[in-house]
């Protein structure tokens, strides 16, 4: 029964949680001190318990709730190479699904998070002390009542990414910037059948504060046959088939540049991430077409 699977998955996912925490967290302190040598340490184990936590994660559903990855496309990484990645944005599922399809081929996964999310019970405290950066946007009102707020994001950006450039790094960004759904493809007008419009403006400044240190970028395509599933419909075996389509490329020069002040570059990055997302939407379509 999806009931009694999802409720054992889930306790089995709280317990691998906490259990990891513990060292997630005691590492993490480490690292406050100003010594270069016990922030390395902590660094190298706290991606390993990192790394152990998703691959428990793994057995864990292999166990309840199975579900089949198709995966084509690029399948060679490096563990010593900067990766810069970008995907559709669906579910929470996504997050599940990219670690367990990059789990230990690829350094340990970086998420760009909402600066709420560092209030999430023991998760938020994990995500700090594994080095998550933590972004805040600001809305047009906001800064027009309060004109010093302007390029504030982009320097927490800048700042966020900083700490990347000594150890080899996976950093994932969410370009859409929120979770698909029909009522915000009708609110945006969006240009594409199966996603948002990308936004531009955060992948544009992480990629030009690791000028230098970021070499590949990977993208990204998920689709679900099934429907986008729920947290709960994934864990409760609900949703068994996930298709997955991995493009790997170098990082060219060309976009790396002043996203806020020069504007020819602003309007070509946007170009060419759009081009991108074009390529997507079809790739989704024909998985659609050809499930």
């Amino acid at each position: 029964m999806p009931i009694i699977r999802g409720s054992l998955a889930f306790s089995c996912y709280v317990i691998n949680t906490l259990f990891w925490m513990c060292p997630i967290l005691a590492f993490g302190l480490l690292k406050l001190i100003p010594f270069k040598p016990s922030k390395t340490l902590g660094n190298y184990v706290l991606d390993h318990c990192a790394s152990g936590w998703i691959t428990v994660n793994g057995l864990i559903e292999r166990l309840f709730h199975s579900v089949q990855i198709d995966i084509s496309g690029t399948q060679q990484f490096q563990k010593n190479d900067w990766y810069m990645i970008t995907a559709n944005h669906q579910s929470w599922v996504d997050i599940l699904i990219l670690q367990r399809v990059f789990n230990r081929k690829i350094p340990f996964i970086k998420f760009f998070l909402k600066k709420e999310l560092i209030y999430v019970p023991v998760l938020g405290l994990a995500w700090w002390a594994l080095d998550f950066p933590f972004m805040r946007r600001y809305t047009s009102s906001q800064i027009r009542k309060n004109p010093k707020l302007k390029g504030k994001d982009i320097e927490v950006t800048r700042k966020a990414c900083e700490k990347f450039k000594h150890k080899p790094v996976s950093i994932m960004n969410f370009v859409e910037g929120t979770r698909f759904t029909s009522e915000k493809h009708q609110q945006q007008k969006s240009p594409y059948q199966h996603l948002l419009r990308p936004k531009a403006g955060g992948l544009a400044f992480a990629l030009s504060s690791m000028e230098g240190c970021m070499n590949k970028m990977i993208d990204v395509t998920i689709y679900y046959p099934e429907g986008i599933p729920s947290f709960w419909q994934f864990i409760s075996g609900q949703m068994q088939h996930v298709k997955v389509y991995i493009e790997m490329s170098d990082i060219d020069p060309s976009l790396i540049g002043d996203y806020a002040n020069d504007k020819p570059f602003k309007q070509y990055f946007q170009q060419q991430l759009s081009q991108r997302w074009e390529h997507k939407d079809t790739i989704l379509q024909n998985f659609k077409t050809h499930p």
